[in-house]
């Protein structure tokens, strides 16, 4: 119940948005605070209503706009607002790409403060939709109901809903991890793979198959994964709850019959309170246990469990631009860290002496020998561990001082005692390549009392996000 002395959160009206955050929001300024706004289009006009208030800021989403800004595009998709992805599909693909080299050059001479060359213009991702070789989606009882729907009285939705009506299959509402918003289409990945997750829905309604309650964990239908590769294979795997052999099988080889495409089709029992599969034995049900990725003519073997960048045309983009920053000679020794399953290690091996490479999680690292054995590759070795404890002197003393180091690390960027050892190792290039601008400017910082900054290329991996790659070579001072 609403405290009745709390006063209403107020409506700004004719507000001229200004700006786009690194959040995928946009932005606004009065005389007193500044506003992040969902749904908005920078230049748009627009009256807004404030969703929440802090001392510096305040949270609003768009109640109409008044004039729209020349930046603004029709969304293609139906979910859009909905839906907690493709953030900026309402804003044309060139302010897109304006954006995120914004992004790029905010932080690194804002936060990183050091001296940098000309940054490159950011290089666009050659397809804006169905880039994506890896979607996710989710089972769920309590379907995610828009307003629409709720205020539509020729719709059976309120007290007496009933179970089946309120399944879902589909993406994760923001904020809320057990409403599901059923997707019909979804643009980012080519087909069959909606055709897929729609045949798999159909059929488990058809045949009353009980979707997963997330709160009161019960249900058998989990998730779907559905892979796919730039060769043509495709990957299913489907997440049940529990083990119920005859209902799996008759599933699984309707979507066989209907699917000749998938080359790989697999499914897990995950009888655990959270989604991850990783620590869990995937069973192959039909076809091969891994599809495979061609770059260069190297092959890239991607399991069930594997890492490999969602966006395949732009990561062999993003990796040529690493080796040609890389510069390796036929004497160089490389440590690629934070390897995932050495796709960049493998990549630039054929250029070096010896390539090292260093990741957390053992099963990557298993991956990352298997393409090097597959490809014919001998002059890699790869180990798992935390890089604060892998990267250490008789670890370097094994496997010779680096040349150059590659480093690749997650959005949190590299630990400082990483750092501190890059540092103290001294290599003559760095290539640091990060999917958060912000935390690379954290490090660059650092990495500022030996080596100076002489090229930065931002590159587009995600277009309809805010999400942006950036890489940065480094070299040690004379």
């Amino acid at each position: 119940m609403r405290n009745p002395n709390k006063k209403p959160l107020p409506i700004l009206e004719n507000i001229r948005v200004m700006d786009a955050s690194s959040d995928g929001q946009s932005v606004a300024k009065t005389d007193e605070y500044v506003i992040f706004i969902k749904g908005a289009v920078p230049g748009d006009l627009v009256d807004l209503q404030i969703t929440r208030k802090k001392s510096k800021y305040r949270e609003a989403n768009v109640i109409e706009v008044k004039e729209r800004s020349d930046k603004r595009t029709e969304p293609v998709c139906t979910h859009f607002g909905v839906c907690g992805g493709c953030k900026w599909q309402n804003m044309h693909y060139d302010w897109q790409l304006f954006y995120k080299q914004k992004q790029v050059s905010d932080a690194l001479t804002r936060l990183a403060k050091i001296e940098l060359p000309e940054i490159q213009k950011i290089l666009p991702s050659k397809k804006i939709y169905q880039y994506r070789n890896k979607l996710e989606f989710t089972f769920s009882n309590k379907k995610w109901l828009t307003k629409e729907q709720i205020e539509d009285k020729t719709l059976s939705f309120g007290e007496g809903l009933t179970e089946v009506s309120r399944n879902a299959l589909g993406f994760h509402i923001p904020g809320m991890f057990d409403k599901i918003l059923d997707i019909d289409t979804c643009h980012l990945q080519e087909e069959p793979s909606n055709a897929i997750r729609n045949e798999i829905r159909a059929y488990a309604l058809k045949n009353s198959l009980p979707f997963f309650d997330l709160r009161e964990q019960i249900g058998l239908l989990r998730n779907i994964i559905i892979r796919s590769t730039s060769t043509g294979e495709w990957m299913l795997i489907v997440a049940f709850h529990y083990d119920d052999k005859p209902v799996i099988e008759k599933l699984l080889n309707h979507i066989a019959d209907k699917f000749p495409q998938i080359t790989s089709l697999q499914y897990v029992i995950n009888a655990k309170r959270n989604d991850t599969i990783g620590d869990l034995d995937i069973i192959l049900f039909k076809g091969n246990d891994s599809i495979y990725e061609n770059m260069e003519g190297l092959k890239f073997k991607i399991g069930p469990k594997s890492f490999y960048q969602t966006n395949s045309d732009q990561a062999y983009e993003l990796y040529k631009i690493t080796r040609e920053f890389a510069a390796i000679k036929n004497t160089d020794v490389v440590y690629d860290l934070y390897t995932g399953t050495g796709t960049i290690a493998n990549f630039v091996a054929h250029q070096a002496k010896k390539v090292v490479g260093v990741e957390y999680v053992p099963a990557a690292i298993e991956d990352a020998k298997i393409n090097s054995e597959l490809n014919k590759i001998t002059n890699t070795v790869f180990y798992a561990g935390d890089m604060k404890d892998v990267l250490n002197d008789a670890f370097i003393n094994e496997n010779g001082k680096p040349d150059v180091i590659i480093t690749d690390p997650p959005r949190a960027g590299m630990h400082d005692d990483v750092t501190k050892k890059i540092l103290e190792i001294e290599p003559n290039r760095i290539v640091y390549v990060s999917c958060n601008p912000a935390t690379q400017a954290r490090d660059l910082q650092m990495l500022d009392t030996k080596y100076k900054v002489t090229k930065v290329q931002p590159v587009d991996m995600f277009p309809q996000t805010h999400h942006v790659e950036n890489v940065v070579l480094l070299e040690l001072k004379k």
